[in-house]
């Protein structure tokens, strides 16, 4: 590890850092280091990664922590999706091929006895062979690039685990494995010969129809959300003949149940149509994320509204909805005073939610509802009651 890595380490300059906390990165970047041995980037880079931290991976907030560069910290899982995560897998030999800031390898391997980070970037594993030794955390870490590691290996793991990411000459969003670093589709055989249960972490972009298409082993797929905002695609594969895939859609921190479903169930279930009823049900962005919108009309009991709308209704109370419920009624656009406040809410309707405050002079905010939106008969707005 370079000397100024571990000079960081000192007592003067964490608490020069700690003190630092809220500054202006930008300004201080301009300043000239009170540390010879410690550059003003080095020290910036340390207080991004406290501030990144406190809110995505509060757990390392100790004493003798190091952190790596932003870009690392953009790439690592949150603390919220490692721990749900960790609480699926189990065994005797865990390894994570793309360790990097190793957030998920750290919760992931919990119920394992053996551990091992592969990692490519010889800095950003020693930083988290440091931190872990703070953490009390044991590993095998080795510096290699996935793929010589691949090839070489000849032991077997209960599961291996890959974050993959996108590759440095692809500056589009990414949609598929093979513009992925790794290549997932390259290596998928010998993977599977490698491991029990491959599992593998991918962006909320990717199409659910093409990853079953084009990985044969596939069993089991979990959408995760934390607070309504999908984060992550996680498959699972394993070399065991599955005939169905398995699909959870999970909104951490929420109270909303876990809708689980078989993979291909949408194409044949069926919606019935209706007119609002007292109760209108938005799902959460988890089951939009998995398409199933006749599916939750089908298992719910509920009425949809149009096609198009993915809204649902019911003149009874559906409990256990995945989503926000409200108890709502139809009005006229004539009887919307202006300068009264709701929170809007448009879903299949021409208009923009700025629109609509501009159009109906209406502020933002408050307790009460506004749904711009259309059912079968046409454009409606309903207001919460």
């Amino acid at each position: 590890m370079r000397k100024s890595v571990v000079k960081i380490l000192d007592k003067i300059i964490q608490n020069y850092i700690n003190a630092n906390l809220n500054t202006d990165l930008h300004a201080l970047l301009l300043k000239k280091s009170p540390f010879p041995e410690v550059s003003m980037h080095e020290i910036v880079q340390q207080i991004k990664g406290k501030q990144v931290a406190l809110k995505k991976f509060p757990f390392l907030l100790k004493d003798g922590i190091l952190f790596p560069p932003q870009l690392n910290l953009e790439q690592s899982s949150s603390e919220k999706t490692a721990a749900y995560k960790s609480g699926l897998l189990k065994g005797e030999k865990f390894i994570d091929l793309t360790a990097g800031f190793g957030i998920d390898a750290y919760y992931l391997s919990e119920n394992f006895n053996q551990v091992t980070l592969i990692e490519q970037n010889p800095d950003l594993l020693e930083i988290v062979r440091s931190n872990w030794h703070v953490l009390g955390k044991k590993a095998t870490f080795i510096n290699q690039k996935l793929e010589s590691f691949l090839e070489k290996n000849k032991e077997v793991f209960d599961v291996i685990y890959l974050d993959p990411a996108r590759r440095d000459s692809n500056k589009n969003k990414v949609f598929l494995l093979e513009d992925l670093s790794p290549d997932i589709l390259a290596i998928q055989e010998k993977l599977l010969s490698s491991a029990t249960q491959v599992v593998i972490k991918l962006s909320p972009l990717i199409d659910l129809k093409y990853l079953a298409s084009v990985l044969p082993a596939i069993f089991r797929i979990d959408i995760i959300a934390v607070k309504n905002d999908v984060k992550e695609i996680v498959v699972f594969l394993s070399n065991e003949k599955i005939k169905n895939i398995s699909c959870n859609c999970i909104n951490l921190e929420s109270d909303d149940p876990v809708f689980k479903f078989i993979f291909g169930d949408e194409e044949n279930a069926f919606a019935e149509y209706g007119e609002p009823e007292k109760y209108i049900y938005i799902p959460n962005n988890a089951i939009l994320k998995a398409g199933t919108f006749n599916l939750i009309s089908q298992k719910m009991g509920l009425k949809k509204l149009h096609s198009n709308s993915h809204i649902y209704t019911s003149h009874s109370w559906i409990y256990n909805f995945p989503g926000r419920i409200f108890e709502m009624e139809i009005i006229d656009a004539k009887k919307i005073q202006k300068k009264s406040q709701y929170n809007i809410i448009t879903k299949n309707y021409p208009l923009k939610p700025e629109e609509i405050k501009k159009k109906y002079s209406i502020k933002d905010g408050g307790e009460k509802y506004l749904i711009f939106t259309q059912s079968k008969k046409g454009k409606i707005i309903l207001k919460s009651v």
